[in-house]
């Protein structure tokens, strides 16, 4: 028998100086691939030990559900500032990695600030994890990821909600885990140029790029924003005899398909002056009636025949037990406490991830990593690596982006697979935009450009911020002379990017196997919706789909209505796992010379972020709660409207405030001017707050209603509470913050005008100064550019153009 492959990172070491979800699940993604992640924690431990959001009692000595998820295979230390700091000091002169955010112990020391840290140990790569970013004006400001969620526009950005009540943020911390899965990728990016590095992460700016859709370019170039109102999807989360399901409707095809599915061929009207979302919305009533007549099982049968996309709505006590999820093994048993947990976001062959590893009891490797010699700093002239550190030693820090070198067929579409091979893009990868004139990418046609227009296809400002740096070519993939063109460029590439379901790739003879014998190193990324095997592996997959199937959309929304589809972070959250999982092959292949098939299913990468769920309710048997804006983390927490008019000329303006500490609540109290009902004792604790949250609701929107937005965030904040105005996403330029960040760059264009595009959500200490080199590829843009690099010459091209294999307009 062979023994088991080393995992990517082994060898690997990472020293966890962070707090919170975010920087905890960073090094969990990184000790999952193989990392020896040391985590340093004050005498009184990190508080994710002692957290619940359920509420539920962790005894002494024990660490609650989330703590021992997110800490699996790690390793714990004591150490305190003044005492330990030699110790510390040491551990990270062995190390390759830091992960850093602001909270209890060494981290919040100055000593071991991200910059003293970096000037001290300069082989290190350092990440840190904060609100704002470590520069700009708002560095210091008071957030949780609820503000962060209104700041960034998420919290309107898709008109999530009903317009007879506030707007609803999502639920279930999913920006913390969005920042983690950044962190983490952006530390390995900087791994494969030598680390030696500051990588700076901004919460506020993950949360752009995972909860909004490009709506600053949207903005711009088609001047009107993406939505103008908040309402309800149809039919969306529908209540069914049996239960919630969620039925998408994003295509005009899926919406004639709907009408077929209900027997209304009758309401199917091609040229209808009206949206599909219009069009639904007339009919809202009588398809919430047809939904209420069947079983959820019924209709996914009938809409998985009709290809709509569909799933159950599920949650922390049913989520488990999901045929699909069942059939791929999606849950694990905790190795330490024996609750429920996820499986690994992604998968992969013959890259082999660590399996979970009981996560460490508080200080549980003091003594080890004490009593181990202080060596020399790894990437040294010495070429020597610390004692505890035997395998692994980065190459000398190189000049140039992280993936200069790197050659990538990009057959994704849409959102998911693009906002993957776009970080590629921008950090130096030669990425190819693999489209056809049948088949052009699908966020090429949502814009809402009339086909009358001259050259509308180009002009769909999503297309357009998801494809920068990228050359693009068609191919007809229906034919055999495009299929085998592209395994000829495939030849050249080092990576592939695919996301249509299993059977499109099967039904082209394109799998893994068939990959690999054109080019035997290939690392092939694969992000289906479902996953490769499984009942639902055919299933279309939307973003709202896997939400619901995943549980987040669960939490998202009013207690007493149906939860809100989030429509959201599905797509751009299945993109950055699927990056980590790549970057974790390019590891293996620098090992061992071998190429991997990576599954990074947006579903198994959805039910990572939500957790928490299935954690609570098989650990404590506490089934979580969506709240409207409510959370367990802080009290009060919520939106209140000010006395504003919006641009749109409704009273709708909204603040966001959450307060999570004593601290905290005193600097409201003092904001507020300590009025007589804030200085009660009844709400001098937590739980208290939390028991009369109603009453608080009631005081703060009678003072937030005779104030404006920046009023209420100007009087907060000078007082450190979170708060931030509820912003509409096509003003994210307008974040004095973000223009301090350069979070957005003009892009030129042959065809549009020059429209600021959204950059990265961190920063690196060594570049790219700036993102964007190239604007996104027409269609067909590089055909005789890239067909000439594998050997055909004009007269090839013409022909090929002649015969419809390539093309540069849609197909009619």
């Amino acid at each position: 028998m062979h023994p088991e492959p080393d995992p990517p990172l082994a060898g690997y070491v990472v020293i966890d100086l962070s707090s919170g979800i975010a920087g905890a699940y960073c090094t969990k993604l990184l000790a999952d691939g193989g990392a020896e992640v040391i985590k340093v924690e004050p005498p009184e431990g990190d508080p994710l030990r002692g957290w619940s959001a359920s509420g539920a009692e962790i005894p002494d000595g024990a660490d609650g559900g989330l703590f021992s998820f997110l800490s699996c295979s790690k390793r714990s230390v004591i150490a305190e500032p003044d005492a330990d700091d030699a110790f510390v000091d040491a551990l990270l002169a062995g190390a390759h990695a830091v992960i850093w955010s602001r909270g209890p112990g060494v981290a919040g020391d100055g000593r071991f600030a991200p910059e003293v840290i970096r000037q001290r140990h300069p082989h290190l790569t350092v990440t840190a994890i904060t609100s704002f970013g470590l520069e700009g004006p708002w560095k210091d400001k008071a957030a949780t990821e609820f503000t962060l969620q209104a700041w960034s526009g998420g919290i309107v950005g898709l008109g999530r909600g009903a317009p007879d009540r506030a707007p609803v943020y999502v639920g279930g911390q999913v920006g913390d885990y969005l920042a983690g899965a950044y962190a983490s990728a952006a530390t390995l990016a900087s791994r494969l140029r030598g680390g030696a590095e500051l990588v700076d992460v901004s919460k506020l700016e993950t949360a752009v790029l995972g909860l909004t859709y490009y709506p600053v370019s949207y903005y711009e170039m088609l001047g009107r924003p993406w939505r103008d109102a908040r309402r309800l999807t149809v039919p969306g989360i529908a209540l069914a005899k049996d239960g919630l399901i969620d039925i998408g409707c994003g295509t005009a095809q899926q919406w004639f398909d709907l009408c077929a599915m209900t027997g209304h061929d009758d309401w199917i009207d091609e040229d209808s002056p009206l949206s599909i979302t219009q069009q639904a919305n007339e009919k809202a009533d009588e398809l919430y009636a047809w939904v209420g007549e069947q079983t959820v099982d019924e209709i996914r049968d009938l809409a998985t025949a009709f290809r709509i996309p569909n799933a159950p709505v599920a949650n922390g006590a049913n989520v488990q037990g999901l045929d699909h999820f069942v059939a791929r093994e999606s849950f694990v048993v905790n190795p330490r406490d024996g609750f429920t947990q996820p499986a690994h976001p992604y998968r992969m062959a013959p890259a082999a991830l660590r399996p979970p590893e009981p996560a460490p009891r508080l200080g549980e490797h003091t003594d080890h990593y004490r009593s181990l010699p202080r060596n020399r700093i790894p990437g040294r002239e010495s070429g020597e690596t610390a004692a505890w550190n035997p395998i692994s030693r980065l190459s000398a820090p190189r000049t140039g982006l992280p993936f200069d070198g790197l050659r990538v067929i990009d057959m994704t579409t849409f959102w998911a697979g693009p906002s993957c091979t776009h970080l590629l893009a921008m950090l130096g990868a030669d990425v190819i935009h693999v489209e056809s004139t049948r088949h052009p990418d699908g966020t090429r046609l949502i814009a809402g450009i009339p086909v009358t227009e001259e050259l509308w296809w180009e002009r769909s400002p999503i297309f357009s911020g998801l494809n920068t740096n990228k050359r693009g070519v068609t191919l007809n993939l229906q034919s055999a002379e495009g299929r085998e063109l592209l395994k000829r460029l495939i030849a050249t590439a080092d990576v592939v990017v695919e996301n249509f379901t299993p059977r499109v790739l099967e039904s082209m003879g394109l799998t893994y196997d068939e990959v690999k014998a054109v080019r035997p190193d290939v690392i092939m990324v694969r992000m289906p919706g479902f996953g490769l095997d499984g009942p639902w592996r055919d299933n279309p997959a939307f973003a709202y789909v896997i939400e619901a199937a995943a549980g987040i959309s669960w939490l998202t929304g009013y207690p007493d209505r149906n939860p809100y589809e989030p429509y959201s972070v599905g797509d751009p959250n299945a993109g950055i796992h699927a990056l980590n999982a790549l970057l974790l092959a390019l590891a293996h292949r620098e090992r061992t010379g071998e190429g991997s098939v990576v599954e990074a299913a947006m579903v198994d990468a959805a039910l990572n972020v939500a957790a928490e769920q299935v954690i609570e309710y098989s650990a404590y048997g506490a089934l979580l709660q969506r709240a409207g804006n409510r959370g367990p983390a802080a009290a009060p927490q919520n939106l209140y409207r000010t006395n504003e008019i919006d641009e749109f000329g409704r009273p709708d303006s909204w603040v966001a405030i959450a307060v999570s500490t004593d601290a905290q609540w005193s600097g409201l109290c003092d904001a507020l001017g300590r009025p007589e009902w804030v200085v009660s004792g009844e709400l001098a604790t937590a739980d208290q707050r939390h028991a009369h949250h109603d009453l608080i609701d009631r005081h703060l929107s009678t003072w937030c209603a005779e104030r404006t937005g920046d009023e209420i965030v100007s009087a907060l904040w000078a007082h450190d509470v979170p708060v931030a105005k509820v912003l509409q996403p096509h003003r994210q330029t307008e974040l004095a913050q973000l223009r301090s960040r350069k979070f957005f760059e003009p892009v030129g264009h042959p065809v549009n005008p020059d429209t600021l595009h959204s950059t990265l959500p961190f920063r690196f200490s060594r570049g790219p100064e700036r993102v964007h080199t190239t604007p996104a590829p027409l269609l067909g843009q590089h055909n005789r550019e890239l067909l000439r690099e594998i050997g055909l010459d004009d007269d090839d091209v013409d022909r090929l153009e002649a015969e419809g294999v390539i093309g540069s307009a849609p197909a009619r």
